[in-house]
C-alpha cells in the first residue's frame, strides 16, 4: 500500500505532465491552422482559452485578446497555473517527492524537460520559433512516458499515474470537442469555408489524424471526426480510450468498489450520447456534463487513495 502523500503526488504529477503536453500541443496545432487558412477565416486566438479553461483567469489580467498575449499566458505566465511553464515545473516537485518509486531515468527526462521550458520561455511565444519550443516538450513528455512504460513495474504506483494522465487526457479531449468541434458544428452551412481543413485541426489537437484516416475511409467530416474522439476505445486518446484505461487501472487498485461506480457512471454518459453529433451547443452541453463526471471521479479518487489512506 502506498503512502497517501506518495499516492498524491504521483496521480498529480501524471496530471500536470498530461497537462503541460495537451496544452502545447493544442496551442501549435492552432498556430498551424491559422498559417493553413487564408486571412480573415478563425483569425480568433480566443478560442484558446476555452479549450484550456482559462477565459475569466485571462480576463482578470489582460484588457485585450491578442496573439502574443494568449499565447505567452498559456505557454509561459508563471502565474497561470495551467501553462507550459507552470505545469512542467509542479509535475516535477510531485515527481520528486517520488523519486523512490520512479525508474531514476525518469527523473532525468523530467528535470530535463523543466530546464527546457524554463530556460527561454519566450521562444514558446514567438511564433518564429514556437513551433520547435512546444515540439521539444512533447517530445519530453513522451520520453517520460516511454521509460515509465518501458520500466516501470505494474505496481499501485504505475497504475496512479496511469488513472491521473487518462483523466487528464480525457478532460482535454472533451474540451477540444466541447469548444471547436461544437464551433464548427454551430457556423451556418453556407460559411464553411475551408471545413475539412478545420476538422483536420480538431483531430490534430489531440494527436488523432493519422489514426481517424486508417480507421475511416473518405472524407473528414465533422460527424465522423467527433464519434471517432468519442467512442472509438482503439484509439488512446478518444474519451471512451480514456475511460477504458481508467477502468483497467482501478481495477488493479485497492478498493475498486469505492471508485468503479464512478467510471461506471462515465460510460453510461457516453452511452447516452448521439452516435452522429450535429448541434453544436448540444455536444458543448454534453461535454460539460463529461467534465463534470470527471470531476466527481477524481473527487472518489481523492478520497480513496490520499484522506483515506495512511
Amino acid at each position: 500500500m502506498l503512502l497517501s502523500r506518495v499516492a498524491d503526488n504521483l496521480y498529480w504529477g501524471a496530471r500536470y505532465l498530461e497537462r503541460a503536453e495537451d496544452t502545447a500541443r493544442v496551442v501549435r496545432n492552432f498556430t498551424e491552422l491559422l498559417l493553413d487558412l487564408p486571412t480573415g477565416v478563425a483569425s480568433s486566438w480566443e478560442p484558446l482559452l476555452a479549450v484550456a479553461g482559462s477565459r475569466q483567469e485571462y480576463d482578470e489580467l489582460h484588457t485585450s485578446a491578442k496573439e502574443n498575449d494568449i499565447v505567452r499566458f498559456l505557454v509561459a505566465d508563471p502565474s497561470n497555473g495551467g501553462s507550459v511553464v507552470s505545469s512542467v515545473e509542479a509535475a516535477r516537485e510531485n515527481l520528486r517527492t517520488t523519486r523512490e518509486v520512479l525508474p531514476r531515468e525518469a527523473w532525468q527526462a523530467i528535470n530535463d524537460l523543466y530546464l527546457f521550458t524554463s530556460r527561454d520561455t519566450e521562444s514558446g511565444v514567438d511564433r518564429r520559433s514556437r513551433s520547435r519550443y512546444l515540439g521539444r516538450v512533447m517530445a519530453d513528455c513522451q520520453r517520460l512516458d516511454g521509460v515509465l512504460s518501458g520500466m516501470m513495474r505494474r505496481d499501485q504506483a504505475y497504475e496512479l499515474w496511469r488513472l491521473g494522465q487518462m483523466i487528464e487526457r480525457a478532460d482535454m479531449t472533451t474540451r477540444v470537442l466541447g469548444v471547436r468541434a461544437a464551433s464548427l458544428l454551430s457556423t451556418p452551412i453556407d460559411a464553411h469555408d475551408y471545413d475539412e481543413v478545420q476538422w483536420m485541426g480538431v483531430l490534430k489537437s489531440v494527436t488523432a489524424m493519422q489514426m481517424y484516416q486508417r480507421s475511416r475511409r473518405g472524407p473528414i467530416d465533422g460527424a465522423s471526426v467527433i464519434a471517432f474522439l468519442l467512442f472509438d476505445e482503439t484509439f488512446p486518446r478518444s474519451v471512451a480510450g480514456c475511460v477504458h484505461r481508467m477502468r483497467a487501472a482501478l481495477g488493479r487498485l485497492p478498493h475498486p468498489e469505492l471508485t468503479l461506480p464512478a467510471v461506471d457512471q462515465l460510460d453510461d454518459l457516453l452511452a447516452t450520447l448521439p452516435a452522429e453529433a450535429t448541434d453544436g451547443a448540444a455536444l458543448d452541453r454534453a461535454m460539460d456534463r463529461v467534465q463534470m463526471a470527471l470531476s466527481d471521479l477524481n473527487t472518489r479518487v481523492y478520497e480513496t487513495f490520499v484522506s483515506g489512506m495512511a
